[in-house]
């Protein structure tokens, strides 16, 4: 991979399958360095701390906001999710293409602090298919999910803010399309 040396962003809807798609350009694309975000949520089975994220306790994750250490954070679902600043400009000063899988709102920070950043959105097929997706993970309640559910709606709406979109209609496919444009 011939990747400009530039910050990418990759967000979407939750349940459209970022996690998917960014895992499988790790596994494809060795080179590409992932961001690793802190969260305050409890791992999910199959989450790998310092791999999915780095799961930390409120206390610390706002001690890290207040000093400045995050590029970006917010609030989703009741839990605090935010990229750590320092390992995502010592890779970009390496000239190491960088990806961040993050929420539209981290999204919009990124853009405002970085404003050369590349942004690509991640869109599910069907509105149809995202909602099967997100009932399929079984990971949420009702009134959780509805909330997703409702989130996502207002997220698809922002699609026009970024500079690229990728129909996520299949992750090996996704994944290819999304490291073509962080290829330039």
């Amino acid at each position: 991979m011939t990747a400009e040396r530039r910050l990418t962003v990759v967000s979407g809807p939750s349940g459209v399958g970022k996690g998917s798609v960014v895992a499988e350009v790790r596994r494809s694309h060795p080179e590409v360095w992932v961001s690793v975000s802190l969260t305050t949520r409890a791992p999910r089975p199959g989450d790998i701390d310092g791999v999915t994220y780095r799961f930390v306790d409120p206390a610390e994750f706002e001690r890290a906001a207040a000093a400045g250490e995050l590029l970006e954070h917010a609030s989703y679902a009741g839990h605090r999710y935010g990229t750590p600043k320092r390992p995502v400009l010592e890779r970009l000063a390496a000239g190491q293409p960088a990806l961040l899988e993050i929420d539209l709102q981290g999204a919009r920070q990124v853009r405002a602090a970085m404003p050369e950043a590349f942004l690509v959105f991640l869109a599910p097929p069907s509105w149809e298919e995202l909602v099967r997706r997100l009932a399929g993970r079984g990971t949420e309640d009702a009134v959780r999910r509805r909330a997703r559910l409702d989130r996502a709606r207002v997220e698809l709406a922002s699609e026009d803010e970024f500079d690229a979109v990728v129909v996520n209609d299949h992750v090996e496919s996704a994944a290819g399309r999304l490291v073509a444009l962080m290829s330039g």
